[in-house]
């Protein structure tokens, strides 16, 4: 028999073992973990903005992913995304009303337009609307009552005749001067001027719904020590002939709203008590968004339940004495 051939190598065998990738050996569990942190940390995202948010800075997020054509900013910079370049808080803990969130490519008081029908105004923007068409009437009235009066022959009288702005309402004065009184010293029949002088006034108001409130003034000069008769009385009684002279000038008796003396109490100088000008009957055009109640609407969809009442939020003027 044949003697092998010595110098023949022996093969060389390479064993590869496969490793398999069940159990918790293989990397799947790491995948579905990062995707469960991250539905998480969505959940919570969510759950943040719905408590640091308010309603109008929700709504205009959710514009944002299901917006139209005209309402998504075209701009690809940092004031064009959903923040429209604001943060929802400035400290990132509460929500904040100061800073709305807006769409920068529509100006500011078209985007309040869009987002707001009539029914959904709060009390607030209700009373302001009201107010700045009542003040456009008052202007209107002033520059009515100061025409007449440079056109008549009461001119001498302007004067004693001042008109001004208050949160009342418009109030017209009628105060005395050096020389010039209303009425004869402690007596509460006016003079003919001041008569016609009401009625002058009276047939430029009588155009407007708005409630009268008549009040008295007087100086701080008191009666005798013993008197009977005060400056309580005084100005009461004046305010009450100033109510009459209105009514004679066609001014609708429900139009009054009150009749109010308030002797010295309310200085038209504080600095100067007994100056003549304190002295004076004030007529005042009340507001009607103080006096009539107003109702604000909410539509369901923005969480509304249906009519809300709104207190005017007005209260009669105190006084010593009032007619009613």
């Amino acid at each position: 028999m044949a003697e092998p051939d010595k110098d023949k190598k022996a093969p060389i065998i390479i064993k590869k073992i496969i490793k398999g990738g069940g159990g918790h050996h293989g990397g799947a569990w790491k995948v579905a973990y990062a995707d469960f942190v991250t539905a998480m940390m969505a959940f919570f995202l969510l759950m943040w903005l719905l408590n640091a948010t308010t309603e109008e800075q929700r709504r205009g997020i959710s514009e944002y992913f299901d917006p139209t054509p005209m309402e998504v900013s075209s701009t690809t910079s940092g004031a064009g995304g959903v923040m429209g370049g604001l943060t929802v808080s400035p400290v990132g803990a509460r929500a904040t009303d100061t800073q709305p969130i807006v769409h920068n490519d529509v100006p500011p008081d078209q985007t309040q337009q869009a987002q707001f029908s009539p029914e959904e105004l709060s009390k607030q923007q209700l009373q302001e609307e009201l107010q700045k068409r009542e003040d456009k009437e008052f202007e209107e009235i002033k520059e009515q009552i100061q025409e007449a009066l440079e056109n008549s022959d009461l001119k001498d009288l302007s004067k004693n005749l001042l008109v001004d702005m208050t949160p009342e309402g418009l109030r017209i004065q009628i105060v005395d001067s050096d020389g010039q009184s209303m009425f004869p010293t402690g007596s509460a029949v006016p003079f003919e001027k001041t008569t016609k002088l009401i009625g002058t006034v009276a047939e430029i108001i009588k155009k407007l719904p708005n409630q009268i409130s008549v009040r008295g003034h007087t100086d701080s000069v008191p009666y005798g020590k013993n008197a009977n008769y005060t400056n309580w009385e005084l100005s009461s009684d004046r305010a009450n002939a100033t109510r009459r002279a209105l009514l004679d000038s066609k001014i609708e008796l429900k139009r009054i709203a009150n009749v109010v003396g308030k002797a010295e109490t309310e200085p038209l100088l504080k600095d100067k008590p007994t100056d003549p000008q304190n002295r004076r009957i004030s007529m005042i055009l009340l507001r009607e968004s103080l006096l009539k109640p107003m109702t604000s609407k909410k539509s369901a969809a923005s969480g509304g339940t249906g009519s809300v009442p709104v207190d005017p939020g007005y209260r009669k003027t105190q006084g010593n004495v009032e007619f009613p």
